[in-house]
């Protein structure tokens, strides 16, 4: 299944301005690198966000985000947001500008030999 082109031109458009993103497919769905780091994920329902874990079991608490479980496992900084829930810009940048605070305390993932 593809992802919601028309919400990734929306998060490209916001990101437009920076010299350290770049795409790649991940997640069943086209992720926005920032820095090297996986920032957010475009899927074909909505956003997958890093926020980190205190800001997502905080944002699980008093939104309509919920945890992403990838295998069984809880990925406890990453939360899925609907894509109706950013359908007004000031909305989808709340959640990109969650994610942009976040990543500089992210870790990169293992560089493949």
């Amino acid at each position: 299944m593809g992802y919601n082109e028309r919400l990734a031109d929306r998060v490209r458009e916001l990101l437009v301005d920076r010299y350290d993103v770049t795409e790649k497919a991940m997640f069943s769905g086209i992720c926005f690198m920032v820095d090297e780091k996986m920032c957010i994920c475009v899927t074909s329902t909505g956003l997958l966000c890093r926020i980190g874990e205190s800001k997502a079991g905080e944002k699980l608490e008093d939104s309509n985000c919920r945890q992403m479980v990838n295998n069984g496992r809880t990925m406890k900084d990453f939360v899925y947001v609907d894509d109706t829930d950013v359908e007004k810009q000031q909305e989808l940048r709340y959640w990109l500008d969650l994610c942009l605070e976040f990543n500089p305390l992210a870790k990169s993932s293992k560089k493949k030999k």
